[in-house]
């Protein structure tokens, strides 16, 4: 399998189709298989890697970005082959206390403090995308912006992008960036996969327009499209109440979905990941492997060609959303 690449957004930087997400280093995976899990992903071409501050969360906030570090210390070219991605936003421990007044959210203040913090714990010198985890609605964006062109100068991050914003916070926030003659947001990083398909009524034609990519995460909704009715009905996963619920919920699509993957011959974790990859906004899903298998499972869907006839049924077990207004009016 060769990897194929792409620009990010309207920028000039190429990135690998997938993105390998690392929520869950520190967490569930171990230092040296998640170690492991990133020089396999060098090896099959993937140079996007995501993370966050408070990653590493129920065990210390941070954990992640360390373990992504102590990797980059390795040498070898692990940083200069990556593009490297963090976030910004989630309460952070200040001087040994979290909940303090300016641990958190998107102020001048928490931006550099946050920066600096992630840069230590990172080993490097620059971030190649810093995006805003989540919307502030009480910080101007005059002083957002502000913050991030400071940053931007000192060389201490390159491209900005957004996660968890909707398609009028895109609007605006690259209305403010260009008032100030900056760049803007790059990339969006948002829920999106086949159950889950609210961003196609507002958020990805604004994206699309504002030349942003689109960084999809929980592609397999949790576990739902990677064949959980055949996992369970095997008795390979005991499902909690509130997993059995959503099961039931939507168990009849996961019914039909399920039939045509095996149909196609696909996993339905592939063919997940495969319809991802064939929307037109979708610059690279972000998948966040435990192990080596499951990496290799994401891979495999670089390989799935989709034709019309299977989108089209695709579209008819999951329905597309409208763009807006359509959606709710004529």
């Amino acid at each position: 399998m060769t990897m194929s690449y792409t620009r990010l957004g309207r920028t000039g930087l190429s990135v690998s189709r997938l993105c390998l997400g690392t929520m869950n280093f520190g967490d569930r995976t171990p230092e040296p298989d998640a170690h492991a899990i990133l020089d396999s992903a060098h090896e099959h071409g993937i140079n996007l890697i995501d993370t966050a501050d408070v990653y590493g969360w129920t065990m210390t906030k941070g954990l992640t970005e360390e373990i992504i570090g102590r990797w980059f210390a390795q040498g070898g070219g692990r940083r200069e082959r990556t593009v490297l991605a963090t976030k910004v936003y989630g309460t952070m421990p200040d001087l040994g206390r979290e909940n303090w007044p300016n641990s958190g959210r998107l102020s001048a203040l928490h931006i550099r403090r946050g920066v600096e913090a992630s840069l230590r714990r990172l080993n490097t010198d620059y971030i190649d995308l810093y995006q805003m985890h989540h919307i502030d609605r009480r910080t101007p964006w005059e002083e957002i912006w502000q913050a991030m062109e400071v940053l931007v100068a000192q060389g201490k991050i390159l491209y900005v992008g957004s996660s968890n914003f909707a398609g009028w916070h895109l609007a605006t926030a690259q209305a403010a960036a260009e008032r100030r003659g900056l760049f803007g947001l790059v990339s969006e990083q948002s829920v999106y996969n086949l159950l889950e398909r609210a961003v196609e009524s507002d958020l990805i034609p604004s994206a699309t327009h504002h030349g942003l990519g689109l960084l999809p995460y929980s592609p397999l909704s949790g576990g739902l499209l990677g064949g959980i009715l055949r996992r369970t009905a095997e008795g390979g996963r005991r499902a909690d109440p509130a997993l059995r619920q959503k099961i039931e919920s939507v168990r009849e699509q996961l019914t039909a979905y399920e039939a045509l993957a095996a149909e196609l011959g696909h996993a339905p974790g592939e063919l997940a990941l495969a319809w991802l990859l064939h929307q037109p906004a979708v610059t690279a899903p972000v998948v966040g492997p435990g192990t080596r298998a499951h990496l290799d499972a994401a891979l495999a869907a670089l390989t799935i060609e989709l034709e019309g006839p299977v989108l089209d049924r695709l579209d008819e077990i999951f329905p597309r959303r409208l763009e807006a207004p359509e959606c709710y009016a004529w």
